[in-house]
């Protein structure tokens, strides 16, 4: 388990020392590095590669880094560090992709209601577009509905939600994706495919299941989570998903090819 392999290992040690500097120096290496969407004034070029080594929190780097160092090293070690190095790397951007992809679409569903409540604002409407696009449980975002809701007439609270229904825009597509989610998902789809019958012991609860099965699980939870996801929800489940779907579809044209 802990005897790393080159790429493992060095990835490891760039991600813990990208979130250490960050954390040392108390900068926020998202605002810099995450991935915007290209639409976004804060987009930049670089933050297509930079967001795999940038992460949001301790629990966010140690599950991630946890799987890299446990299945990581038995792929690269069958396929080589070359080999295992475009495989990450190839999973994490078109984990990135999905997530634009995705994006787009919501980012337009969003402009296009922004754009019809200003046309013809209420308190209704706007009540329905925070339940749908916004965080209703934000103490701010409560206080207002309850005042407009009192006051539906007042021109200056209306003026007021044409403001605030503008910024839900503004702040979604300014919303940066950080992590090496995507690569790390494409990983363990990798691992499941590879070594299907290999048995992995939880932790939560303590039993062992074979890898094809604990892949299997993972997938569903992510569609799961993207049924269920609530406005408020910040994790990238299409990115999780795309770096899964963009490590079947390689593993499976590499095997077809014979190179694995």
């Amino acid at each position: 388990m802990f005897q790393l392999t080159p790429v493992a290992r060095n990835l490891l040690i760039i991600n813990v020392a990208v979130f250490a500097f960050g954390n040392l120096l108390s900068i926020d290496l998202s605002k810099l590095f995450g991935l915007r969407f290209p639409g976004s004034s804060q987009f930049a070029s670089y933050q297509i590669i930079t967001h795999m080594f940038v992460h949001a929190g301790i629990g966010h780097i140690f599950s991630n880094m946890l799987a890299l160092i446990v299945f990581g090293p038995a792929l690269e070690t069958y396929w080589g560090s070359l080999r295992f190095l475009a495989f990450y790397f190839i999973c994490g951007l078109g984990a990135s992709a999905c997530y634009l992809a995705v994006e787009s679409v919501q980012l337009y569903q969003l402009k296009s209601a922004v754009e019809a409540y200003l046309q013809n604002p209420s308190f209704i409407a706007f009540d329905a577009l925070i339940a749908q696009y916004g965080n209703a449980t934000h103490a701010a975002i409560t206080s207002f509905l309850n005042h407009f809701g009192d006051n539906p007439e007042n021109p200056h609270l209306i003026a007021m939600s044409k403001q605030l229904a503008l910024n839900l825009y503004e702040q979604k597509v300014n919303i940066p994706m950080v992590g090496a989610s995507g690569a790390i998902f494409g990983i363990l789809m990798a691992f499941g495919m590879m070594f299907p019958n290999i048995e992995l012991m939880l932790l939560f609860p303590p039993i062992p299941i074979k890898a094809k099965y604990f892949v299997l699980l993972y997938g569903v939870y992510e569609i799961y989570s993207v049924i269920q996801a609530a406005p408020s929800d910040n994790i990238a489940h299409f990115a999780h998903l795309g770096g899964m779907l963009f490590a079947f579809v390689l593993v499976r044209y590499w095997q077809k090819r014979g190179e694995i």
